[in-house]
């Protein structure tokens, strides 16, 4: 059968190549070493004839008379094989019938697929009937299936260019709205912007003690259901004292410019500038991994001690509505 299978392959190969694609007519050749390939004609081996090689016949029958002789194999494609004569090889029919008469000799296998197979009494076939066996199996190279392309995920967070743009934007935001808040707090915001030049550490540090007591006081306020809505107006006067703080550093860092440059601007001009300026480079400075998040985090801590700062000093002034003076305020130890 192995014998066969190679004859199967080799017979594949013949179709494929020597076809005809544009003609319909009967063509038949000898194969080179004795052998014939016919293709839509029928073939028969006369009684004493003898063919030195394999026949092999696309859409014919084939009629092997006694006393003939075949010297190979005989494979017909879509065809009958009536042999009454011999065969020295196998004999193969693909969706038709093989006759062996009874005079009839076949030294190899006779295989159908597709087919029929008759032996008459006193015909011989000296290998192996086999009828209707399966088409071979042809192993095809392993090709992998191309994928489909995955769209390259870009995050955005992580480009400089988008977070300068987030930073500049968020600088000129925060500046616009100083220079709305300095229209109506000027002296409130010049107040605090003296505290922290004055006591920077003390402000500092008394940040510092609100961001670590605010959450622990806010989760005590939002066990008790009642208390969630002071819990939200105190983390909204948490922000604005860091806005306001912040506001305020950014005032001195606009008196401190313009007085550089030997000019003097108008008060709202000035701490709007200055905002700006301590959002930029705060915000720049954030950008930097691991370390970044420090700079903006101190400005924070900063004005949110300076804002509060401001406000004891001022809830310790004799008589209602009276402010200390930055004098009256004590120096850090």
């Amino acid at each position: 059968m192995k014998k066969f299978l190679n004859l199967f392959v080799v017979l594949l190969l013949l179709a494929l190549t020597f076809i005809p694609a544009s003609s319909a007519r009967a063509l038949g050749f000898d194969d080179g070493s004795g052998g014939k390939v016919i293709f839509g004609d029928n073939f028969t081996l006369a009684e004493g004839e003898t063919l030195s090689g394999d026949l092999v016949v696309f859409g014919g029958n084939v009629n092997i008379e006694k006393g003939a002789t075949v010297a190979g194999s005989v494979v017909v494609f879509g065809g009958t094989i009536t042999q009454d004569g011999s065969v020295t090889g196998d004999v193969v029919v693909f969706g038709g019938m093989i006759s062996v008469g009874d005079k009839a000799i076949v030294k190899g296998d006779a295989v159908t697929i597709g087919g029929q197979l008759n032996v008459a009494e006193g015909g011989k076939i000296q290998g192996e009937s086999v009828t209707n066996i399966p088409a071979p199996k042809i192993e095809l190279p392993n090709v992998p299936t191309p994928s489909t392309p995955v769209t390259p995920f870009v995050n955005y967070e992580s480009n400089p260019l988008v977070g300068g743009m987030n930073v500049l934007v968020c600088a000129l935001a925060v500046a616009a709205l100083a220079m709305l808040v300095s229209v109506f707090l000027q002296p409130q915001i010049e107040r605090v912007s003296q505290t922290i030049v004055s006591q920077p550490l003390a402000a500092g540090s008394f940040g510092l003690l609100t961001v670590f007591i605010a959450p622990l006081a806010l989760v005590i306020l939002v066990v008790t259901i009642l208390l969630i809505p002071v819990a939200l107006v105190a983390v909204l006067l948490l922000v604005l004292a860091w806005l306001f703080g912040v506001i305020a550093i950014g005032h001195e860092v606009g008196e401190r410019f313009t007085k550089a440059i030997n000019q003097t601007w108008a008060p709202v001009l000035t701490i709007g500038f200055g905002t700006f300026l301590l959002m930029l480079v705060g915000g720049s400075v954030a950008l930097v991994p691991c370390v970044g998040w420090l700079a903006p985090f101190m400005i924070g801590l900063v004005g949110i001690g300076g804002v509060m700062l401001s406000w004891f000093a001022s809830r310790q002034a004799k008589g209602p509505g009276m402010i200390v003076p930055i004098e009256s305020i004590p120096p850090a130890a």
